[in-house]
């Protein structure tokens, strides 16, 4: 039996804005904010002040994806998730929740208990059977280029063309997804910013997103914070990396890009807020 979801469609046409997907980690070794939200108190004024400063999506995680981060299984991940899940859905009946995993037995429960999305790492990659869930609920999927795992991703960075590669891959992805019923338009792309990509690489993606805009697919950016902003500014503390973080958003406003995923909600939606009016024609 398919399950509809009521937080879909969008609530506005993709392409009028550049949206905001807001991080929370429920974990204690994100590299950013590991440990930062151990309490229903924390956690549910964070997403109060991402409500009251913008944010579309909030975007959930049990699981650390950094890279060196260790699995810690379904049953761990949903002890961390659900009873956050459970908290936040009651108290904000009409926000719209992806859930930031790769296994399939907590995508289905967190659907079954209130998420709206799911954003894959590995896109179907790593559990196949994630893509059956995601049809049953019908729900929104971000497919996201990977190589490997969070212990071995840094030594998959040789591409025989950069481009051709992660296209290659997202499009085999999703014609999986496809196949398993899950509806093409509510399949998202991340190119998969940091994901077994050097600094360098990172770059020329950002430079050349119009590659990926042409399989017209949705596309999320998740560059937040990341090591190669790092890298560029010399500035090893992640959460001093939000004004690099910000260019990135800039260009994705100027590009037509339909969703960035941030950790500092507030300040990406006043950069966008103005972005927005200076690059994106009026519908």
């Amino acid at each position: 039996m398919q399950i509809t979801n009521n937080y879909y469609p969008w609530p506005y046409k993709w392409g009028q804005k550049t949206s905001i997907m807001g991080i929370i980690n429920l974990t204690p070794d994100s590299f950013s904010d590991g440990g930062e939200f151990c309490s229903f108190e924390k956690v549910l004024n964070q997403v109060d002040y991402f409500i009251s400063n913008g944010v579309d999506v909030i975007d959930l995680g049990a699981q650390s994806t950094r890279p060196g981060a260790i699995e810690i299984g379904a049953k761990n991940e949903l002890k961390r998730l659900l009873p956050y899940l459970k908290k936040i859905r009651s108290k904000y009946p009409n926000i719209i929740i992806s859930i930031d995993t790769f296994n399939s037995e907590v995508a289905n429960e967190a659907l079954s208990n209130g998420a709206d999305w799911i954003n894959d790492v590995t896109g179907g990659r790593r559990d196949a059977e994630i893509l059956d869930v995601v049809a049953a609920f019908n729900c929104p999927f971000v497919v996201t280029h990977s190589r490997g795992n969070s212990e071995n991703m840094n030594k998959l960075m040789l591409y025989d063309d950069l481009f051709v590669d992660i296209a290659n891959s997202l499009s085999s992805l999703t014609n999986k997804a496809i196949n398993k019923n899950v509806a093409k338009d509510k399949i998202i792309w991340d190119p998969g910013i940091g994901f077994s990509k050097n600094t360098n690489q990172n770059i020329e993606i950002l430079r050349n997103i119009d590659f990926f805009k042409k399989f017209e697919f949705p596309i999320l950016i998740g560059a937040s914070r990341k090591r190669f902003i790092g890298e560029i500014l010399k500035e090893p503390n992640p959460k001093e990396r939000d004004i690099g973080t910000l260019a990135i958003s800039c260009l994705c406003s100027q590009l037509n890009i339909h969703l960035v995923r941030v950790h500092n909600v507030k300040i990406n939606y006043q950069i966008l807020k103005v972005a927005d009016q200076i690059y994106r024609k009026k519908t």
